[in-house]
C-alpha cells in the first residue's frame, strides 16, 4: 500500500467522497440488470409479449421492439431505484459527513488517501437496528486503486476503531449483487447472518435482497 494514508474525514474531502459513493453505486448497475432478467417473471414477461404479438401481428419486427422496449424499461427501473438510493444517501448522511459521523459517539468516517487524493472510504456507527454492535457503512474503493489492500486496511480500522469503544462486533450490509464484497468480507472474517428482501415493491418484483454479516471480534482476539 505504497503511498496510502489512512485518516479521518474533513470538510474539504466532501465532493470526492460524494462521488466515490455515487460511482461505486453506478458500478452494479449491470450486474444488478443481469439479475432481474434471471427472474422467472421477467423471463415470463419477456416470452408471453414475444409470442402474443407475434400471433396477433404475424410479424417478426413488432414483437422484437415489443421486447427491446421491455428491457430498456426495466433496465430504466433498475436505474431509477439506484439514483433514489444515491439521492437519499447525498441528502442524509453524506450531506453532513461531520455531524452524522464525527461529532457522535462511537462514530467515525475515514478516507484512503494517495498522493493527494481520496480513493477510498469507510464509517461506522452504533447500528440502528442492533445499537449493541458497530455498523460498517460506505465502503468504498476506487476501481483505479483496487487489489491494493485498501480495503482489507479500512475493515481493520473498522474492527480497530471498535475494539477500542469496547463493542463486541461489527456488522453490515451489503447487496446480492456486490459480489466482489461478499468476497471481501468474508475473507476478513465476516460470517454471514441472514439475507433478505428490500421492503420497496420493485425490489420484492425482482427479488433484490441484502446481506447482513457480522464480525465477533471476540472470536478475532
Amino acid at each position: 500500500m505504497a503511498n496510502i494514508q489512512i485518516r479521518k474525514y474533513q470538510d474539504e474531502d466532501s465532493e470526492a467522497v460524494k462521488e466515490l459513493f455515487t460511482s461505486g453505486m453506478n458500478e452494479h448497475l449491470p450486474s444488478s440488470f443481469m439479475h432481474v432478467m434471471k427472474q422467472p417473471l421477467t423471463q415470463m414477461l419477456l416470452m408471453c409479449t414475444f409470442c402474443s404479438l407475434m400471433a396477433s401481428s404475424k410479424s417478426f419486427l413488432l414483437p422484437v421492439l415489443a421486447v427491446t422496449l421491455l428491457l430498456a424499461g426495466v433496465r430504466q427501473m433498475i436505474a431509477y431505484m439506484f439514483n433514489k438510493h444515491i439521492e437519499a444517501s447525498l441528502k442524509n448522511d453524506l450531506n453532513n459527513i461531520g455531524e452524522t459521523y464525527l461529532n457522535r459517539e462511537d462514530s467515525c468516517f475515514w478516507v484512503a488517501e494517495s498522493d493527494g487524493q481520496v480513493v477510498g472510504t469507510v464509517a461506522c456507527l452504533p447500528a440502528e437496528d442492533a445499537p449493541e454492535f458497530l455498523e460498517l457503512k460506505r465502503m468504498s474503493v476506487c476501481r483505479s486503486h483496487r487489489g491494493m489492500g485498501i480495503a482489507k486496511a479500512l475493515c481493520r480500522t473498522v474492527a480497530d476503531f471498535t475494539l477500542d469503544r469496547g463493542y463486541p462486533a461489527v456488522i453490515l450490509y451489503t447487496s446480492m449483487v456486490a459480489t466482489d464484497a461478499q468476497k471481501l468480507y468474508e475473507h476478513m472474517g465476516y460470517k454471514k447472518i441472514r439475507q433478505f428482501l428490500l421492503p420497496e415493491f420493485f425490489a420484492k418484483i425482482i427479488n433484490f435482497t441484502l446481506i447482513e454479516y457480522r464480525l465477533n471480534l471476540e472470536e478475532e482476539k
